[in-house]
């Protein structure tokens, strides 16, 4: 009887994981909330349809000015179903510093972005944003390309640090970008380092792709 009982667990067990699992793999970006720069509530479900590029931004980071090329990427590209989700964080060296009024006014001031800006998060830790969760769950972290300066500057930076920073699927720095398909799928993730005319690529293969 006692056997049956252990048994009959393990299989509520089992069908308990498959149920996560398909819970999980059921989900999309479109299951999130978000807040703007005014801290309303604004779903991601608005979004449906579109190319998304979410990325995690700083105002004081040796990558800030890729906001110059994401606003030209953002120009050429809205018009055909492509918008860029901007998340100022302030965990990297603290580079976001101010509240997300002055983010916004220093990126339109200095970049001119039309793109939607939202309010600061946290896209690691015990606070990180649940979107961020499910976005690192989605895509991991792929590694820098050790033959680029940049890319090797950051992997000596951050292996200093830690030795096993590779292995983990946290966000490393500023500038982190995940690619959306029009259905809400993750489809990739760029680090900082990664070369816009790469992602460029991969956005105009989505864009077309129907």
């Amino acid at each position: 009887m006692r056997k049956l009982f252990f048994c009959l667990m393990a299989m509520m067990g089992v069908l308990t994981l498959s149920a996560q699992c398909e819970l999980g793999s059921g989900m999309s970006v479109y299951d999130f909330t978000v807040k703007d720069e005014a801290g309303k509530d604004v779903s991601l479900s608005e979004y449906k349809g579109k190319v998304l590029l979410i990325v995690n931004t700083a105002t004081r980071c040796g990558f800030t000015p890729q906001y110059k090329e994401l606003e030209a990427l953002y120009e050429k590209y809205a018009k055909d179903g492509f918008e860029i989700l901007d998340f100022p964080c302030n965990q990297f060296g603290e580079q976001a510093p101010g509240t997300i009024q002055e983010i916004h006014q220093f990126c339109t001031a200095n970049f001119d972005i039309q793109f939607p800006q939202f309010d600061k998060i946290d896209v690691n830790g015990a606070n990180e944003h649940p979107l961020y969760t499910y976005l690192k769950a989605q895509k991991g972290f792929g590694g820098f390309d050790t033959n680029d300066q940049r890319g090797k500057f950051m992997d000596d930076m951050l292996r200093k640090r830690d030795a096993d920073f590779d292995k983990k699927s946290d966000i490393k720095w500023n500038f982190t970008k995940f690619l959306i398909s029009r259905d809400g799928r993750v489809l990739k993730r760029y680090e900082p380092t990664d070369k816009m005319s790469c992602i460029e690529a991969d956005l105009l293969m989505e864009l077309n792709h129907r």
